[in-house]
């Protein structure tokens, strides 16, 4: 029956990061549940959250997850979180592995404490662990591909958005050219009516100033030195 027991731990008591479940065990003596947050934090974090996804609720502690699990721990006066107790404790301190190893088990043939119970607490607590471990998990994956395809459907509003925006920028850009080719243009035929007008009054005034300039300024100026 020990054998089994310690078979059974070795194979279903290792969790999904190679890391050994009795680093959790070590950790095992109740945390209380963290205070309940004020309903004005609840909303804010409910706003911020997409409508199509959940968050996969906070941890349980391990007691919540001992006690929920499907397999209860057995009912023993000594488990093996008793055991963890003991091996930290101070008393021990600066003894040698093998000298702790045999203070607690003297301790517990003291107590009438059976070997096979306490593993087969391990086994069922270690088991308790890996199962809520993977429901995690697979609420975390979920939550994520949530959350991804909301991202993507966000990407795709900014994108169509985005679009929308360059494309009056560019209309802007070329509203603005179509302005300046009108008054580029408008500015070639002011040119060219000046230009007549300074031959037409070219043709009232006499020839034969000293000034060759051809602006209508200088027209003017002869027409003011003949009548002079």
């Amino acid at each position: 029956m020990l054998k089994k027991w310690l078979a059974f731990s070795f194979n279903d008591g290792h969790n999904g990061n190679g890391a050994s479940s009795a680093g959790a065990l070590a950790t095992s003596p109740a945390i209380h549940p963290a205070e309940p947050m004020e309903p004005d934090q609840e909303d804010d974090r409910r706003s911020a959250r997409p409508a199509s996804s959940t968050a996969p609720p906070k941890p349980a502690t391990f007691d919540q997850i001992y006690q929920s699990a499907a397999s209860k721990p057995p009912q023993i006066r000594y488990g093996i979180l008793k055991v963890i107790e003991m091996i930290d404790s101070p008393h021990l301190g600066g003894m040698t592995p093998e000298a702790k190893r045999c203070a607690v088990m003297m301790a517990l043939e003291a107590a009438g404490a059976e070997i096979e119970d306490l593993l087969q607490d391990a086994v069922v607590r270690q088991r308790a662990l890996n199962d809520y471990e993977e429901k995690q998990a697979e609420r975390l994956r979920e939550f994520e591909a949530a959350i991804a395809e909301d991202n993507r459907a966000i990407q795709m509003e900014l994108d169509r958005i985005t679009s929308q925006y360059m494309a009056r920028i560019q209309a802007n850009v070329d509203e603005v050219a179509g302005q300046q080719d009108t008054f580029h243009a408008w500015q070639k035929r002011k040119q060219q009516e000046c230009q007549r007008m300074t031959e037409a009054a070219g043709v009232l005034v006499p020839q034969g100033s000293a000034s060759h300039n051809g602006a209508l300024t200088a027209v003017l100026e002869r027409a003011s030195a003949g009548r002079r």
